[in-house]
């Protein structure tokens, strides 16, 4: 199925109105605000409305208040912390959920850019198989000094993750989630190649041969340069397991009734990628999407089995449903080649993440302090919020094999996300820094400014780590 990045500015460009005529205001402001001082924001009228229908200014709450000839404008209580990004996300639930219409706001403490990205990213729809008619947008007059092209950049390269989660397995295969991430680059303007499976044993990837020959759609990896040479190489490396069956080690039918999110990691770096070119960034970026699926057929490959990496190390196969970290493991080795100045995996990689932090709170890794204060400091900053965990080498003996070099699985049934962690870790020897995220990239439920659905977890939050460390570009 085609998908186009294009399409998907077009589609949000259409949210934002260059004029306010007979906008509706709304007047956000904190809940603790109207609450003290309820009278100055509104008429007696209004207060009398507001309170005929029950109407109190708690946290994320909105009313709409009439006038002579319909609306009047819009309340709504936001949350009592300092203006923020994260603070300024609250609005993403207004375009769900007001009338039809166009709307302007008239009163907001925080900087306008942020309440612009937060309807953005709020009134994100996945109705690509609807055959009704798409309901009526609800459109945002672009406040006076925000960026349009900067704030529709970063709002459509989550939408485009977003699409690309919720497309099913399907539609979205290993060559057409490489093909869809080629046609993004070529708007940027960046090298793209993709190696496809007959290749792969001759060029040296065989823990991603291994686990995507079972299915007739051939594996793929997809790699994007872009940049100046000159400038510090940033790396971002994508697990791309567009449908896990489990292989071999099948999962049960509700654990695999979303596994066509199992690309989860690979869409989180695409998006972030796409965020750094667009704001043209002062970086040498390398992009790295290792895609298959794990299905079962007679060829599937199976648990005992010991494969040689690309990086030397011999590895045994625990289960077959561990699929993820062997075909990062031969990108990783693949990206750490060259010593990049930061690398950064994504994926959505074990069930243990979300026992232990839940499905909003994805961990993250690195042994580098100054950048763990700076990622986690981001992800609050900007609502994606991330929480570190330790690369606790303790845990490294649940890796330990009696046949091979190491078991890509932990023989422990405890601290399942540290030692895949620590597995991915020791393919990476060159990079200066290294970052390794484990998301569940899905919103079970809707949150403000984050639908239902699939969610590129943390690429806002790594964004303005990349943003603030290496300049503002563009």
């Amino acid at each position: 199925m085609t998908i186009s990045y294009e399409t998907i500015h077009d589609d949000i460009s259409e949210l934002l109105a260059s004029h306010n005529k007979g906008a509706i205001k709304i007047r956000a402001l904190p809940a603790a605000e109207l609450r003290d001082d309820f009278a100055r924001f509104v008429t007696p009228a209004q207060a009398a409305w507001l309170d005929a229908i029950g109407w109190k200014a708690k946290p994320g709450t909105h009313a709409l208040l009439p006038g002579e000839t319909g609306i009047a404008e819009v309340i709504f209580a936001l949350g009592d912390a300092e203006p923020s990004p994260a603070s300024a996300l609250a609005l993403g639930a207004l375009p769900a959920i007001l009338p039809e219409g166009t709307y302007e706001l008239s009163d907001f403490p925080g900087a306008p850019e942020d309440a612009v990205l937060a309807w953005l990213l709020g009134a994100y729809e996945f109705r690509r198989y609807f055959t009704r008619a798409p309901k009526p947008i609800r459109t945002l007059v672009l406040p006076e000094g925000v960026d349009r092209a900067s704030v529709i950049a970063r709002a459509q390269a989550v939408w485009f993750a977003r699409e690309l989660i919720n497309i099913p397995a399907n539609d979205l295969g290993p060559s057409d989630l490489a093909d869809a991430f080629a046609s993004m680059a070529r708007v940027f303007k960046a090298e793209v190649k993709i190696l496809r499976g007959a290749a792969f044993l001759e060029k040296n990837f065989p823990l991603l041969q291994t686990v995507g020959r079972a299915s007739t759609r051939e594996p793929c990896l997809a790699e994007l340069h872009w940049g100046n040479t000159k400038h510090p190489k940033v790396t971002l490396v994508g697990k791309g397991i567009c449908f896990d069956t489990g292989g071999l080690d099948i999962k049960p039918s509700p654990a695999m009734a979303l596994m066509k999110k199992d690309m989860g990691g690979a869409a989180s770096v695409i998006a972030l990628g796409a965020m750094i070119m667009a704001a043209k960034l002062p970086v040498r970026l390398r992009v790295l999407v290792p895609t298959a699926d794990n299905n079962i057929s007679g060829n599937a490959f199976r648990p005992g089995d010991i494969v040689k990496s690309r990086a030397g190390v011999t590895v045994e196969i625990g289960n077959t449903d561990a699929e993820g970290r062997l075909v990062l493991a031969d990108a990783l080795a693949y990206a750490d080649e060259d010593g990049p100045d930061l690398m950064i995996d994504m994926a959505t990689l074990t069930g243990a993440a979300r026992v232990a932090l839940g499905p909003d709170l994805p961990p993250f890794y690195t042994e580098d302090e100054d950048l763990a204060a700076a990622v986690y400091k981001a992800g609050a900053h900007v609502g994606d919020p991330l929480w570190r965990l330790p690369f606790w080498m303790p845990y490294d003996r649940d890796l330990k094999s009696k046949v091979a070099d190491v078991n890509h699985i932990s023989n422990s049934p405890l601290a399942g996300s540290i030692t895949a962690a620590l597995f991915l870790k020791r393919f990476v020897k060159n990079a200066r820094r290294y970052v390794h995220l484990d998301i569940f990239g899905w919103t079970p439920r809707a949150l403000p400014g984050k639908p239902m659905g699939g969610e590129p977890q943390g690429v806002r939050a790594l964004f303005e780590v990349i943003r603030n460390e290496y300049g503002r570009g563009a």
